[in-house]
């Protein structure tokens, strides 16, 4: 089976078939998952104490200079999956325990994971956790499937979105995607020991030297919700990869400094976003990144 494919905002209509793609996400249709396992390093809303039930994708749809999970997202890598296997992993997942299960980079997937979703009876919530570079009729295919979003935002700047990830269109993207969202979950709801069961979460990664775009961002969040409708969460776990920046890349060759960081959290603040997240400069460790070694993926 092959089809063009126009299922992300790039509309390259690139052919794939069910093992492999000619596309920027060079995927097929059927999904590579490189690891399904519980995952400890998300937000406490999500994570909780039982982990989230972390599901890892091969391949996106983005091309960011700076990807911290670059061995999967640039070389298609992993287990091939049927609808069938695929939804028999996340019981398997389930079953473990976790509070959720947890896609992550699932864009490229979408059309396979909304009809496997579809077919599946899991009895906790799914988090759809993505880049937020994501067409709105996209999500809308996700529509009573997906109970919480973890979208990215990751640029408002046209420039630096088209210079780090190839995508100058990304902000306008992103903030529809995020809007349509929304919409679908409304306000954010927790439950008795403040597990996220329904809504919306935003993450920004802040970038070295690119302070007014995360103003920029906090800017967009801070008056498009109400501090009470989404969670927000600023992240300053940036981490210079094994690729060596210079000239127009140079600042993404250091961490973020802790000043920025800091300045960044009060903007955060003075901009009456007060539900949500931030991190320490410690934070910033390839700790962060799990291993990509197949766990969970099959049946043992």
């Amino acid at each position: 089976m092959n089809y063009l494919c126009s299922d992300c905002p790039r509309l390259c209509h690139a052919i794939r078939n069910d093992s492999e793609g000619s596309g920027l996400c060079r995927c097929g249709i059927n999904p590579r998952i490189v690891r399904a396992a519980p995952h400890y390093g998300e937000e406490p809303c999500i994570s909780g104490t039982k982990g989230s039930g972390a599901v890892f994708f091969s391949g996106c749809n983005l091309r960011c200079v700076f990807c911290q999970n670059y061995t999967i997202s640039r070389t298609p890598s992993g287990k091939i999956m049927t609808k069938n296997e695929f939804t028999d992993m996340l019981y398997r997942l389930e079953d473990t325990g976790v509070h959720n299960i947890n896609l992550v980079t699932p864009t490229h997937h979408i059309r396979f994971i909304a009809d496997a979703l579809s077919s599946a009876s899991l009895s906790i919530p799914v988090v759809w956790n993505s880049s937020g570079y994501e067409s709105v009729e996209q999500i809308r295919l996700l529509e009573g499937l997906v109970s919480v979003y973890l979208p990215d935002l990751k640029y408002m700047d046209r420039e630096l979105a088209g210079r780090f990830s190839r995508a100058p269109d990304y902000p306008q993207i992103a903030t529809e995607a995020i809007r349509e969202m929304f919409r679908q979950t409304g306000p954010v709801q927790l439950d008795q020991d403040g597990l996220l069961l329904r809504g919306v979460l935003i993450r920004h990664l802040i970038l070295p030297g690119a302070m007014e775009n995360s103003k920029s961002v906090i800017d967009w969040a801070s008056s498009e919700f109400s501090s009470s409708d989404i969670l927000f969460s600023l992240m300053s776990q940036y981490t210079p990869m094994s690729e060596e920046f210079t000239g127009e890349y140079k600042n993404l060759s250091r961490r973020v400094r802790q000043r920025e960081n800091r300045l960044l959290i009060n903007y955060m603040k003075d901009c009456g976003i007060l539900n949500g997240y931030c991190q320490e400069t410690a934070s910033s460790t390839e700790e962060m990144i799990p291993d990509f070694d197949g766990t969970g993926v099959s049946a043992t």
